[in-house]
Protein backbone atom coordinates (compact mmCIF):
# COMPACT_ATOMS: atom_id res chain seq x y z
CA UNK A 1 0.00 0.00 0.00
CA UNK A 2 0.94 3.47 -1.22
CA UNK A 3 -0.02 6.06 1.81
CA UNK A 4 -0.58 10.05 0.56
CA UNK A 5 -0.47 12.04 3.32
CA UNK A 6 -2.30 13.70 1.79
CA UNK A 7 -4.19 15.74 -1.05
CA UNK A 8 -6.56 16.98 1.15
CA UNK A 9 -4.55 19.07 3.37
CA UNK A 10 -0.75 20.26 3.94
CA UNK A 11 0.11 17.69 6.56
CA UNK A 12 4.10 18.54 6.68
CA UNK A 13 2.85 22.23 7.47
CA UNK A 14 -0.23 22.01 9.88
CA UNK A 15 0.10 17.92 11.02
CA UNK A 16 3.34 16.47 11.18
CA UNK A 17 3.17 15.70 15.23
CA UNK A 18 0.19 14.23 14.49
CA UNK A 19 1.50 11.62 11.68
CA UNK A 20 4.81 11.45 13.93
CA UNK A 21 2.06 9.81 16.57
CA UNK A 22 0.19 7.65 14.49
CA UNK A 23 3.63 5.82 12.93
CA UNK A 24 4.83 5.12 16.13
CA UNK A 25 1.40 3.73 16.66
CA UNK A 26 1.60 2.04 13.84
CA UNK A 27 -2.15 2.74 12.22
CA UNK A 28 -4.51 5.80 12.16
CA UNK A 29 -7.78 6.41 11.83
CA UNK A 30 -9.61 7.87 8.11
CA UNK A 31 -13.20 8.62 8.04
CA UNK A 32 -14.80 8.02 4.92
CA UNK A 33 -15.29 11.84 3.72
CA UNK A 34 -18.78 11.26 2.07
CA UNK A 35 -19.96 8.81 4.96
CA UNK A 36 -18.15 9.67 8.73
CA UNK A 37 -19.78 6.66 10.03
CA UNK A 38 -17.30 4.76 7.92
CA UNK A 39 -14.22 5.02 9.80
CA UNK A 40 -11.11 3.26 8.24
CA UNK A 41 -8.48 1.78 10.28
CA UNK A 42 -5.74 2.07 7.71
CA UNK A 43 -2.24 0.29 8.65
CA UNK A 44 1.27 3.00 9.08
CA UNK A 45 3.12 -0.38 9.91
CA UNK A 46 6.45 -0.85 7.79
CA UNK A 47 5.42 -4.08 6.54
CA UNK A 48 2.43 -2.69 5.40
CA UNK A 49 3.73 0.47 3.43
CA UNK A 50 5.48 0.57 0.43
CA UNK A 51 5.84 4.93 1.25
CA UNK A 52 4.50 7.69 1.88
CA UNK A 53 4.05 10.70 -0.65
CA UNK A 54 3.83 14.00 1.68
CA UNK A 55 2.03 16.62 -0.39
CA UNK A 56 3.32 20.17 0.66
CA UNK A 57 4.55 23.79 0.64
CA UNK A 58 6.16 24.10 3.77
CA UNK A 59 7.67 20.39 4.79
CA UNK A 60 10.06 22.43 7.55
CA UNK A 61 7.83 21.19 10.58
CA UNK A 62 8.71 17.20 9.47
CA UNK A 63 12.22 17.73 8.08
CA UNK A 64 13.39 17.13 11.56
CA UNK A 65 11.66 13.82 11.73
CA UNK A 66 12.80 12.31 8.63
CA UNK A 67 15.21 9.76 9.81
CA UNK A 68 12.93 8.75 12.59
CA UNK A 69 10.33 7.55 9.71
CA UNK A 70 13.26 6.18 7.87
CA UNK A 71 13.72 4.29 11.07
CA UNK A 72 10.70 3.36 11.21
CA UNK A 73 10.68 2.10 7.65
CA UNK A 74 8.70 4.63 6.04
CA UNK A 75 10.11 5.62 3.25
CA UNK A 76 8.99 8.70 1.63
CA UNK A 77 9.00 11.57 -1.24
CA UNK A 78 7.58 14.89 -1.49
CA UNK A 79 5.03 16.39 -3.78
CA UNK A 80 6.48 20.30 -3.14
CA UNK A 81 4.20 23.03 -4.72
CA UNK A 82 6.13 25.56 -5.17
CA UNK A 83 4.72 28.90 -7.44
CA UNK A 84 4.09 32.79 -6.47
CA UNK A 85 0.67 34.68 -6.89
CA UNK A 86 -0.53 37.80 -5.13
CA UNK A 87 -1.32 37.69 -1.47
CA UNK A 88 -5.33 37.77 -1.95
CA UNK A 89 -4.59 34.26 -4.30
CA UNK A 90 -2.94 32.68 -1.28
CA UNK A 91 -2.90 34.83 1.38
CA UNK A 92 -1.43 31.87 3.69
CA UNK A 93 1.94 31.44 2.05
CA UNK A 94 5.33 31.96 3.37
CA UNK A 95 7.71 34.87 1.45
CA UNK A 96 8.96 32.98 -1.43
CA UNK A 97 12.37 33.18 -0.51
CA UNK A 98 11.61 30.99 2.53
CA UNK A 99 9.78 28.34 0.49
CA UNK A 100 12.73 28.42 -1.46
CA UNK A 101 14.98 27.76 0.96
CA UNK A 102 12.57 25.27 2.72
CA UNK A 103 12.74 23.48 -1.10
CA UNK A 104 16.80 23.14 -0.97
CA UNK A 105 16.53 22.10 2.79
CA UNK A 106 14.75 19.27 2.50
CA UNK A 107 16.62 18.11 -0.71
CA UNK A 108 19.89 18.22 1.03
CA UNK A 109 18.43 16.24 3.45
CA UNK A 110 17.06 13.25 1.54
CA UNK A 111 18.23 13.80 -2.06
CA UNK A 112 17.00 15.51 -5.12
CA UNK A 113 15.35 12.24 -6.33
CA UNK A 114 12.55 11.93 -3.45
CA UNK A 115 11.66 15.87 -3.99
CA UNK A 116 9.35 16.79 -6.41
CA UNK A 117 8.43 20.23 -7.75
CA UNK A 118 5.05 21.04 -8.77
CA UNK A 119 4.60 24.25 -10.40
CA UNK A 120 0.36 24.08 -9.96
CA UNK A 121 -1.78 25.05 -10.29
CA UNK A 122 -1.45 27.23 -13.37
CA UNK A 123 -3.82 30.07 -12.45
CA UNK A 124 -3.97 32.65 -15.68
CA UNK A 125 -5.41 35.54 -14.68
CA UNK A 126 -4.51 39.68 -15.28
CA UNK A 127 -1.73 39.36 -13.02
CA UNK A 128 -0.45 36.38 -13.74
CA UNK A 129 -0.55 35.42 -18.28
CA UNK A 130 1.71 33.70 -20.04
CA UNK A 131 4.65 35.78 -19.73
CA UNK A 132 4.47 35.52 -15.81
CA UNK A 133 4.34 32.01 -15.92
CA UNK A 134 7.36 31.67 -18.15
CA UNK A 135 9.31 34.54 -16.30
CA UNK A 136 8.96 32.95 -12.52
CA UNK A 137 9.19 29.22 -13.93
CA UNK A 138 12.33 30.15 -15.36
CA UNK A 139 13.77 32.06 -12.28
CA UNK A 140 12.29 29.24 -10.04
CA UNK A 141 14.60 26.47 -12.47
CA UNK A 142 17.55 28.17 -11.94
CA UNK A 143 17.10 28.56 -8.14
CA UNK A 144 16.46 25.09 -7.95
CA UNK A 145 18.63 23.19 -10.03
CA UNK A 146 20.37 20.44 -8.22
CA UNK A 147 17.84 20.21 -6.07
CA UNK A 148 15.08 18.12 -8.00
CA UNK A 149 14.75 15.85 -10.90
CA UNK A 150 11.31 16.12 -11.90
CA UNK A 151 8.62 19.40 -12.49
CA UNK A 152 5.28 18.82 -12.79
CA UNK A 153 2.59 21.32 -14.69
CA UNK A 154 -0.76 21.63 -14.46
CA UNK A 155 -3.27 24.37 -15.12
CA UNK A 156 -6.15 25.01 -12.34
CA UNK A 157 -9.61 23.19 -12.49
CA UNK A 158 -12.01 25.66 -12.86
CA UNK A 159 -14.13 24.57 -9.78
CA UNK A 160 -17.13 26.31 -8.83
CA UNK A 161 -15.81 27.12 -5.39
CA UNK A 162 -12.37 28.17 -6.85
CA UNK A 163 -14.27 30.35 -9.41
CA UNK A 164 -16.30 32.50 -7.05
CA UNK A 165 -13.13 32.79 -4.59
CA UNK A 166 -11.10 34.31 -7.13
CA UNK A 167 -13.96 36.42 -8.08
CA UNK A 168 -14.43 37.45 -4.61
CA UNK A 169 -10.92 38.12 -4.14
CA UNK A 170 -11.01 40.81 -7.21
CA UNK A 171 -9.04 38.37 -9.75
CA UNK A 172 -9.60 38.42 -13.50
CA UNK A 173 -9.47 35.30 -15.12
CA UNK A 174 -7.88 35.35 -18.63
CA UNK A 175 -9.72 32.96 -21.12
CA UNK A 176 -7.01 30.70 -22.40
CA UNK A 177 -5.07 31.44 -25.68
CA UNK A 178 -4.31 27.97 -27.26
CA UNK A 179 -1.43 29.76 -29.26
CA UNK A 180 -0.03 31.86 -26.12
CA UNK A 181 -0.85 28.05 -23.55
CA UNK A 182 1.18 26.36 -26.63
CA UNK A 183 4.36 28.53 -26.76
CA UNK A 184 4.49 29.08 -22.67
CA UNK A 185 4.53 25.13 -22.90
CA UNK A 186 6.52 24.71 -24.77
CA UNK A 187 9.46 26.93 -23.63
CA UNK A 188 8.53 25.88 -20.08
CA UNK A 189 9.29 22.28 -21.08
CA UNK A 190 12.82 23.34 -22.75
CA UNK A 191 13.44 25.22 -19.46
CA UNK A 192 13.10 21.82 -17.28
CA UNK A 193 15.62 19.97 -19.58
CA UNK A 194 18.00 22.98 -19.57
CA UNK A 195 18.41 22.23 -15.88
CA UNK A 196 18.19 18.52 -15.75
CA UNK A 197 14.93 18.06 -14.39
CA UNK A 198 12.32 15.81 -16.57
CA UNK A 199 9.20 17.94 -17.19
CA UNK A 200 5.74 16.03 -16.77
CA UNK A 201 2.38 16.87 -16.79
CA UNK A 202 -0.53 16.40 -14.19
CA UNK A 203 -3.95 14.44 -15.34
CA UNK A 204 -3.17 15.84 -18.77
CA UNK A 205 -6.07 16.68 -21.08
CA UNK A 206 -4.47 19.53 -23.21
CA UNK A 207 -1.74 17.59 -25.04
CA UNK A 208 1.13 18.67 -23.42
CA UNK A 209 2.95 15.14 -24.20
CA UNK A 210 3.06 17.26 -28.07
CA UNK A 211 4.86 19.93 -26.24
CA UNK A 212 7.87 17.94 -24.49
CA UNK A 213 5.71 16.84 -21.33
CA UNK A 214 6.21 13.38 -20.04
CA UNK A 215 2.46 12.15 -19.24
CA UNK A 216 3.45 12.09 -15.01
CA UNK A 217 1.74 10.18 -12.34
CA UNK A 218 2.49 12.06 -8.54
CA UNK A 219 1.57 8.82 -7.03
CA UNK A 220 4.10 7.57 -8.82
CA UNK A 221 4.52 2.97 -8.66
CA UNK A 222 7.79 3.16 -11.04
CA UNK A 223 10.06 5.85 -9.12
CA UNK A 224 8.45 4.17 -5.42
CA UNK A 225 10.49 1.01 -7.27
CA UNK A 226 13.65 2.59 -8.46
CA UNK A 227 13.87 4.79 -5.03
CA UNK A 228 13.58 2.00 -2.17
CA UNK A 229 13.24 -1.61 -4.42
CA UNK A 230 9.77 -2.26 -3.47
CA UNK A 231 7.09 -4.02 -5.92
CA UNK A 232 4.69 -1.20 -4.96
CA UNK A 233 1.04 -1.10 -5.91
CA UNK A 234 0.57 -0.34 -10.11
CA UNK A 235 -2.45 0.39 -11.81
CA UNK A 236 -4.74 3.35 -11.93
CA UNK A 237 -6.41 5.13 -8.83
CA UNK A 238 -9.86 4.79 -9.87
CA UNK A 239 -11.01 7.12 -7.46
CA UNK A 240 -8.94 9.76 -8.93
CA UNK A 241 -10.26 11.89 -12.39
CA UNK A 242 -9.84 9.95 -15.27
CA UNK A 243 -6.85 12.03 -17.14
CA UNK A 244 -4.99 11.21 -13.86
CA UNK A 245 -2.15 8.24 -13.73
CA UNK A 246 -1.67 7.78 -10.19
CA UNK A 247 -1.61 4.01 -8.84
CA UNK A 248 -3.72 3.72 -6.31
CA UNK A 249 -2.86 5.21 -2.56
CA UNK A 250 -4.45 4.99 0.72
CA UNK A 251 -5.15 8.72 1.46
CA UNK A 252 -5.06 9.13 5.39
CA UNK A 253 -6.38 13.16 5.16
CA UNK A 254 -9.43 15.23 5.93
CA UNK A 255 -11.34 17.88 4.13
CA UNK A 256 -11.40 21.40 5.74
CA UNK A 257 -7.96 20.74 7.74
CA UNK A 258 -5.72 23.34 5.79
CA UNK A 259 -6.12 27.02 6.76
CA UNK A 260 -3.80 28.38 4.21
CA UNK A 261 -6.70 29.59 2.55
CA UNK A 262 -5.37 29.73 -1.43
CA UNK A 263 -8.48 30.55 -3.30
CA UNK A 264 -7.90 28.10 -5.87
CA UNK A 265 -8.18 24.91 -3.05
CA UNK A 266 -10.70 22.25 -3.83
CA UNK A 267 -10.05 20.21 -0.30
CA UNK A 268 -11.18 23.32 1.80
CA UNK A 269 -14.91 24.25 1.90
CA UNK A 270 -14.58 26.64 4.45
CA UNK A 271 -11.61 28.48 5.73
CA UNK A 272 -13.05 29.89 8.61
CA UNK A 273 -14.03 26.53 9.60
CA UNK A 274 -10.57 24.84 8.53
CA UNK A 275 -9.25 26.84 11.21
CA UNK A 276 -11.28 26.41 13.76
CA UNK A 277 -10.44 22.67 12.96
CA UNK A 278 -7.34 23.21 12.99
CA UNK A 279 -7.27 25.39 16.79
CA UNK A 280 -9.15 22.28 18.01
CA UNK A 281 -7.08 19.35 16.33
CA UNK A 282 -5.44 16.98 19.14
CA UNK A 283 -1.99 15.36 17.97
CA UNK A 284 -2.85 12.51 19.72
CA UNK A 285 -6.00 11.89 18.58
CA UNK A 286 -6.25 8.16 16.02
CA UNK A 287 -7.59 11.10 12.88
CA UNK A 288 -6.87 14.10 11.56
CA UNK A 289 -9.17 15.84 12.66
CA UNK A 290 -11.76 14.99 15.52
CA UNK A 291 -11.26 11.62 17.41
CA UNK A 292 -12.91 9.09 14.72
CA UNK A 293 -12.73 5.61 15.94
CA UNK A 294 -12.36 2.40 13.47
CA UNK A 295 -15.61 0.76 14.00
CA UNK A 296 -13.40 -2.14 15.37
CA UNK A 297 -11.95 0.35 18.35
CA UNK A 298 -15.25 1.65 19.63
CA UNK A 299 -16.63 0.06 22.60
CA UNK A 300 -19.28 -2.40 22.81
CA UNK A 301 -22.24 -2.61 25.46
CA UNK A 302 -22.37 -5.87 27.17
CA UNK A 303 -23.74 -8.58 24.77
CA UNK A 304 -23.79 -6.60 21.57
Amino acid sequence: MIVSATRRADLPAHYAAWFLERARAGWCAVPNPFNARQVSRVSLAARDVEAVVFWTRDPRPMIPHLAELDRLGLPSVFQFTLLEYPASIHPGMLPLAERIEAFRRLAGEIGPDRVLWRYDPILLCASAGPDYHLRMFEALCRKLEGCTRRVTVSLMEPYRKARRRLAAAGVDMLAPDEDALGAMFNDMAAMARAVGMEPASCADEAGLDELGFVPGACIDAALIKRLFGVDATTGKDASQRPACRCAPSRDIGMYDACQAGCAYCYATRDFALARRNRAAHDPASPSMLGRWEPEEDRPRLPGI
